[in-house]
């Protein structure tokens, strides 16, 4: 190797190797003397197909995440945000598709009358449990709004607004629920 650089014969040598004419026979004579396999396919009614993906998904294993992560405050933050609103939207909705159907049953007139009804605690509880999805998410809400505005993107100040979050809520809805 060393004596065809130092004689100036490795470009020519590079030349020969790669000529195309020569190159092309090499290529033929290699094609023809590997043996080819036959691919056999067959053709699947679209369910089979279905049920061969299925079978191939149990095999698979499933991710460790919560068995191996620590709980964080960020992420239980971000399903009680996802949670209180998926709640907040079925309160609504259902409330409101209760009115279309029985508007007699449902204005305000005969809800504060049901509601007088009920003991305090019941009252208390049950304004309670409406007082909280509402106010988390309406301060989780706030919280998003300053990290889209840049602000408190550090762990440091993604923890410290997790924990002003569930202090507002906490005393929001304490105070909601006594008004």
């Amino acid at each position: 190797m060393l004596s065809t650089r130092v004689l100036g014969l490795a470009p020519s040598l590079r030349q020969a190797a790669f000529a195309p004419a020569r190159n092309q026979v090499l290529k033929t004579v290699i094609r023809s003397s590997i043996a080819r396999r036959s691919v056999q396919t067959q053709s699947l009614k679209p369910e089979d197909g279905t049920t061969i993906l299925n079978n191939q998904r149990l095999l698979r294993p499933s991710s460790p995440h919560f068995t191996i992560y620590q709980p964080q405050l960020t992420w239980i933050g971000s399903i009680f945000n996802r949670a209180t609103g998926v709640a907040l939207g079925a309160l609504l909705y259902g409330f409101s598709l209760s009115y279309l159907v029985a508007p007699g049953t449902f204005d305000s007139v005969h809800v504060i009358e049901f509601v007088s009804g009920l003991p305090d605690a019941v009252k208390y509880t049950g304004k309670f449990l409406l007082a909280l999805p509402f106010s988390y998410h309406s301060f989780n809400g706030l919280r998003h709004l300053a990290w889209d505005a840049g602000k408190f993107l550090t762990v440091k100040g993604a923890y410290s607004t997790g924990y002003a979050v569930l202090g507002a809520t906490a005393l929001s809805s304490a105070y909601l629920a006594f008004m």
